[in-house]
């Protein structure tokens, strides 16, 4: 326990009209959760306390101007504006989106600066937190951009885990931008983090056809047969369990996933609809392929029932949940990797 209370989670607020504040609270409103981590929200007094009183939610907490004030297996709040924002509960407003800026920044810097030891983050609103300094679709660009490596969005729950090979991305636009590179690097990203993040040594992954029926041999689009296919045998050929594509539509009601590591969708809908239908209010949303660890819940800013007490947090729950689990595994991937003889053991 000792060990584990050392991870210091940092946690961004997102949006503050949506139920991000909500979920965050409720999920540290069970005191086993700062048995094992070190919560650290980063938002201020005055907006965590209007929260608890407009929700009932009953915790304690510390309030603190810099996070290496933070008290282990405490929940504390790092005071990232003095001012007090207007909370207007279900409406996308400027304001809303100006704090749940300030706070993504204010965490990532801390991230960064090895403050925090992971990141978690509470859905934001992509439009209304956009300014001429912010220009990212979402999280996963944006953070890419800040902390080193290549990213993949990779959707994770215990049984399933779908990345993909474009996100945030119009469809119109996906055939396009789906080249034999990206292949080669998304599929190159999802190998080592099954791996360093997931423990799993010989990562079977399976790739999702860009067009209904994976094109039926060129009649539905050639993408399939020109793009695809050919770095499949590639990569193939050089040792890597990587096979497809498969036909979207049957891959999930047949089963078919459970019999690969993860799967590489090509678009987001063609991964991300089997992947809530599957395991809504359990998924998580990891960034995969930085040098840090981040997650989130795989819903979002919920507007509709935002400020009524009845957002589930159970995925943001298990977004806190999976980020230690990866920092610890990735930990211990690295300590192995350091070691030659460890090294010479995993290769059997």
């Amino acid at each position: 326990m000792e060990e584990l209370a050392k991870i210091r989670v940092g946690i961004s607020i997102g949006d503050l009209n949506g139920i991000g504040g909500e979920v965050i609270l409720k999920t540290f409103e069970d005191s086993r959760m700062t048995d094992f981590c070190t919560p650290i929200i980063f938002a201020s007094n005055k907006t965590i306390s209007k929260f608890k009183n407009d929700l009932k939610i009953n915790i304690s907490y510390n309030g603190i101007k810099e996070v290496q004030k933070a008290i282990a297996g405490k929940i504390n709040v790092v005071n990232a504006w003095t001012e007090t924002p207007n909370i207007n509960y279900g409406q996308a407003t400027e304001e809303s989106g100006k704090y749940a800026l300030k706070s993504l920044r204010t965490a990532v810097n801390a991230l960064k600066n090895n403050e925090i030891d992971l990141l978690v983050t509470a859905p934001i609103n992509k439009k209304n937190i956009q300014t001429k300094d912010f220009n990212f679709p979402g999280h996963t660009d944006y953070l890419a951009s800040e902390l080193e490596g290549e990213s993949l969005m990779f959707m994770v729950t215990d049984n399933l885990r779908i990345g993909l090979l474009t996100d945030h991305l119009a469809v119109k636009d996906v055939p396009e931008a789906i080249t034999p590179e990206l292949i080669r690097n998304k599929i190159r990203i999802m190998e080592n983090t099954l791996k360093m993040d997931f423990g799993i040594r010989k990562p079977k992954i399976a790739l999702l056809g860009i067009n209904p029926h994976s094109g039926d041999n060129g009649v539905i689009g050639k993408e399939d047969d020109e793009v695809l296919k050919p770095v499949i045998r590639e990569l193939s050929d050089d040792g890597h369990l990587v096979y497809g594509p498969y036909a979207a539509d049957s891959f999930f009601g047949s089963e078919g996933y459970k019999s690969f590591d993860a799967i590489l969708a090509a678009y987001h809908d063609q991964g991300l609809i089997p992947f809530k239908t599957l395991s809504f209010g359990k998924g998580v949303n990891f960034t995969a392929g930085l040098s840090k660890v981040r997650t989130s819940p795989d819903h979002g800013t919920a507007y509709e029932i935002a400020g009524k007490g009845k957002a589930d947090p159970a995925s943001f729950k298990e977004a806190v949940f999976m980020a230690i689990s990866i920092f610890r595994k990735r930990k211990e991937f690295q300590k192995l990797m350091k070691n030659p003889l460890q090294k010479q053991k995993m290769k059997r």
